[in-house]
Formats: C-alpha cells, sequence, structure tokens
C-alpha cells in the first residue's frame, strides 16, 4: 500500500471549510502581527462556517496542535502570545 504523498493536516488546511490564510501567515515573530493577519483572513475569508473569532481562534490552535513538538518553546510562545492578541482584537479577554 503506498503511502500518501500529502498529510491529512495539508489537506485539512487546504480544503476545510475553517478559512482561506495568507502564505507565511504564522512565521512573524511579532504575535500582534500573527493575529492581525489570522484575524483579517478570518474576516475575508469566505470558506468559514462560523463566526470570525471561532475561525482565527480554531486555525491557530490548529497550527500549534499539528507542529507539536516541531515548535521551539520560544515560538510556541510567540503563538499562544498570538491567541493572546487575537482575543484582544476581537474584543474579548486575554487568558490569564
Amino acid at each position: 500500500m503506498a503511502k500518501s504523498k500529502k498529510k491529512w493536516s495539508q489537506d485539512v488546511t487546504e480544503h476545510s471549510d475553517a478559512m482561506d490564510l495568507k502564505e507565511g501567515v504564522f512565521t512573524p515573530d511579532d504575535p500582534k502581527k500573527i493575529a492581525r493577519s489570522v484575524k483579517h483572513s478570518a474576516e475575508e475569508s469566505h470558506r468559514r462556517k462560523s463566526s470570525p473569532f471561532r475561525a482565527a481562534m480554531s486555525m491557530l490552535t490548529f497550527y500549534v496542535n499539528r507542529a507539536g513538538d516541531q515548535l521551539t518553546k520560544k515560538r510556541r510562545g510567540t503563538l499562544e502570545k498570538a491567541k493572546d492578541e487575537l482575543r484582544k482584537d476581537f474584543g474579548r479577554e486575554p487568558k490569564g
């Protein structure tokens, strides 16, 4: 049985109804920049089925979970801060 050339997570990112993302959206070192970009993508996407906040947070969490152990402690911290910035951008309370 031949192995699939694509990972299931790549297929989800490309074909799910979550939202459309810009290339390299998760690569900046600035959590505010990541949050702004994800927020913009969520608000402009025609593929999402949930609210922009839920779609944006879900995609950010999905990325962190899929990267798993391959994320450095610093990178994971940046992405977790981006979640707090995203909450602020949508007028919600950041977590502890």
